[in-house]
């Protein structure tokens, strides 16, 4: 069986995401399986298709500075090969700029053969010129300064520049470049935390307890653990520290009736049924069967049995739990997906402010639908993976104007161990460069008549 050049796996992803916005995970996902790249060039194509997504914007502006056509007026084929090439020139250390050049001309002659000699003057200049290379001044030019350095769009740096401030705000911007860390959690069901770690040590696996969950590991590789005996024997599963934290404000304890709405692919769930020792009943629903799935065959990996799961559009009444009452309930909301752009770096350049608006209006129905089904006395976590003041605190407000019947629960108090966690008004928002995980925000909101 033949090889495939990883650069030439990494480009047609690229140009399948630009023309289709088909998901990165996926396209190298299916690439792998093929088996048709080997070795360390595995781990090369992965790099280049993640690289390129995370610094578009750099790599453009590079481009930019070396190109008398300006990045955007040139063909898709030779602006992708452009970026692939100076990627590597400028990002990776283990490949030598003159491999990285010579292997971008040789594919270009094959790929885009009119704009060989174009994309080799570039990618030289590149290199002779790399020390000269300006940016927009950030005093004068904050915005567009943040954007072209740290690759990301100019609204979204204009959010976190209000939210934060030049200094956070560059901060968050460059740790939202850079590889996520890799965290799981251990199934307490089954192992406890060190049982695990020491499991995974002798496996070859190396890890750290994360510093906020109390199940969490950071693994110091994010190679295919799925294939671990441990993985197989249900020990863990995938999920960022950040969003361990919202089951465990959402205390729910043995015996309880939960609902964990919008709960694919499963994280928050399994975790709340740990809390509960696996007693009592929690409904996990979603608007996808095939998601559901895949909760089920969590579940069951985990050796937990008392999630049931259905369909159901959480923004709706549902005659699946018209009868229903439940002493907790978990709105996970579809989001913007802010907080985890350096997980999907391709959404970044896909969203635009709009979309904010329309999901904070879909983020409201599912609050006021759910609130139905909650006791009096029952507790409601709202809960995002944005960093939005719009698809956050703007929801909750407008909920708790409209529901005089809910009050918002203030954080500190009931949990001092995270105190630094929470913000002003005791609500949860973890920061990727403060905080060393996804940006998440959660609202405890509690039915008192």
């Amino acid at each position: 069986m033949s090889t495939k050049n990883p650069r030439r796996a990494a480009f047609d992803i690229l140009l399948r995401i630009e023309k289709e916005r088909s998901f990165a995970d996926i396209l190298i996902d299916h690439e792998l399986s093929k088996d048709l790249i080997k070795g360390a060039d595995r781990g090369l194509l992965t790099e280049l298709v993640y690289g390129v997504l995370r610094r578009q914007a750099t790599l453009d502006h590079i481009v930019g500075q070396f190109s008398k056509q300006r990045p955007e007026k040139l063909e898709l084929y030779v602006r992708l090969l452009l970026r692939l090439g100076i990627y590597q020139a400028f990002f990776l250390d283990r490949v030598p700029v003159s491999a990285a050049v010579n292997e971008t001309v040789n594919l270009a002659k094959e790929l885009a053969p009119r704009a060989a000699g174009f994309i080799n003057a570039v990618l030289r200049s590149a290199d002779r010129g790399r020390d000269g290379i300006r940016y927009p001044d950030p005093a004068e030019q904050p915005v567009q300064y943040l954007a072209a350095r740290y690759s990301h769009p100019q609204w979204l740096v204009a959010q976190w520049l209000e939210q934060l401030g030049l200094e956070d705000a560059e901060a968050l911007a460059t740790a939202m470049a850079e590889p996520p860390p890799f965290t799981i959690r251990a199934n307490t069901l089954r192992i406890g935390r060190d049982g695990l770690l020491e499991r995974l040590g002798r496996d070859g696996i190396g890890g750290t307890p994360t510093t906020w969950s109390p199940d969490g590991i950071r693994l110091n590789h994010s190679g295919a653990v799925t294939r671990l005996a441990p993985f197989a024997e249900g020990l863990f599963t995938v999920q960022d520290e950040s969003s361990q934290l919202a089951p465990l404000f959402l205390t729910p304890r043995k015996g309880e009736r939960v609902l964990d709405a919008c709960a694919a692919p499963g994280g928050k769930t399994t975790q709340i049924a740990q809390l509960m020792e696996n007693a009592g009943e929690i409904y996990a629903c979603d608007v996808n069967q095939r998601k559901l799935r895949m909760i089920r065959e969590t579940c069951d990996r985990l050796g937990i049995d008392i999630v049931r799961t259905f369909t159901m559009d959480a923004s709706t009444p549902s005659n699946a739990i018209r009868e229903v009452k439940f002493d907790r309930i978990l709105v996970d909301a579809p989001c913007s997906g802010l907080g985890v752009i350096r997980r999907n770096p391709e959404g970044k350049w896909w969203k635009q402010p709009g979309d904010l608006q329309q999901l904070a209006v879909t983020q409201f129905a599912i609050l006021e639908n759910l609130a139905e089904y909650l006791k009096v006395g029952g507790t409601l976590l709202y809960a995002t993976c944005s960093t939005s003041v719009m698809e956050n605190e703007a929801v909750v407000d407008r909920f708790l104007v409209r529901h005089p019947e809910f009050e918002a629960e203030d954080l500190r108090p009931l949990f001092p161990q995270f105190a630094s966690l929470f913000t002003e008004r005791g609500y949860f928002r973890s920061w990727p460069h403060r905080d060393g995980m996804d940006g998440f925000f959660a609202a405890r909101l509690k039915k008192v008549e």
